[in-house]
């Protein structure tokens, strides 16, 4: 007997009908889930064409370029522009902000379109982020870099495992897997795990000592209740996260040996990075902080590329270490 699964497209279309909602929402993420099932081909067939290598470039962000760092984000902006539905987009693979149709565009979109990319050259998971903000509807745009609060939906695709997690403003947040046609389906909600037997911390051992006293300490007082599980990918190790319960920890740098290598702001970017899997997380009904213990999607950017830390998971251990971030 053949099993038939509810697609991704189609539980939109019975999410935005059932809100009221218009079509353009749908036309939007056709394009991100055709960018996305174009980045995985591209990474499941790179080792053959030579695309797992160096580009020869440096991004915005100090970092060496791969060819798939290219390749996704020249995917991406692609279909961006076909959707008819984007005002602007902020990538992480570009210093500026890239105009897309300022006058007949609906939505911002922040994205990183090859999260973790270092994975790439080992054949490791890699990540798709994007956050989706839109327009000002009662009056005229003024384009200003909105909040995580503002956001209306958030998403990742763990490429090339073929899983996409999608969080809609109010709504939840919902998991699908990639069949044998290419299509997303199966919607499952996410909700963050209340026993903390499945609880697992997720943070680079390696700069451990750089973190801050506080944050050291509470490590030490903390670690042996949960498992350790680190990918080297936010989107890899906040997928876990969400399934698992837990938190997910990329502090500050601040006692690095060389001060030249401390980075107080924090590294990850805060509007296609942290703001999107705090906005995932919220949904599921977890919380996220920055170092200050400020919760991230109330954070007001100042510049598109900004940085922060993040604390991101189950409730009770964020809303712990961010007492101790308090101070």
């Amino acid at each position: 007997m053949i099993q038939f699964e509810q697609t991704f497209m189609n539980f939109l279309l019975h999410h935005q009908e059932k809100h009221n909602r218009t079509y353009h929402f749908l036309i939007l993420m056709d394009g991100l889930i055709s960018a996305a099932k174009h980045i995985q081909h591209y990474y499941l067939t790179g080792a053959l064409k030579g695309n797992l290598g160096l580009a020869g470039d440096v991004n915005v962000q100090g970092e060496d370029v791969l060819r798939m760092d290219q390749i996704a984000q020249e995917i991406t902006i692609h279909y961006l522009r076909a959707s008819g539905r984007v005002i602007h987009a902020i990538s992480e693979e570009s210093k500026e902000i890239i105009p897309v149709d300022p006058e007949g565009g609906r939505y911002f979109v922040y994205f990183d379109p090859m999260d973790g990319s270092s994975n790439v050259p080992h054949g490791l998971p890699v990540g798709f982020l994007f956050g989706v903000a839109k327009r000002n509807l009662e009056g005229p745009e003024d384009y200003h870099l909105r909040a995580g609060k503002d956001y209306i939906a958030a998403g990742m695709f763990v490429i090339p495992t073929g899983t996409f997690t999608l969080a809609l403003k109010d709504a939840g947040t919902w998991r699908f897997h990639i069949d044998e046609t290419m299509n997303f389906v199966k919607p499952v909600r996410m909700v963050l795990p209340e026993n903390p037997k499945s609880w697992e911390l997720s943070f680079n051992e390696a700069n451990r000592k750089t973190y801050a006293t506080g944050v050291q300490e509470w490590l030490s007082k903390n670690e042996s209740k949960y498992a350790f599980r680190y990918l080297g990918a936010l989107a890899g190790d906040f997928h876990r996260i969400l399934a698992n319960g837990g938190m997910f920890m990329y502090p500050a740098i601040v006692n690095h040996p060389d001060p030249k290598k401390n980075r107080p702001e924090g590294k990850l970017r805060l509007m296609y990075e942290a703001a999107v899997v705090a906005f995932m997380c919220r949904e599921a009904g977890g919380h996220a902080v920055d170092e200050k213990g400020t919760p991230i999607l109330e954070i007001q950017p100042r510049t598109h590329h900004q940085r922060t830390a993040l604390y991101v998971g189950s409730k009770p251990l964020v809303e712990d270490i961010s007492n101790v971030l308090k101070g």
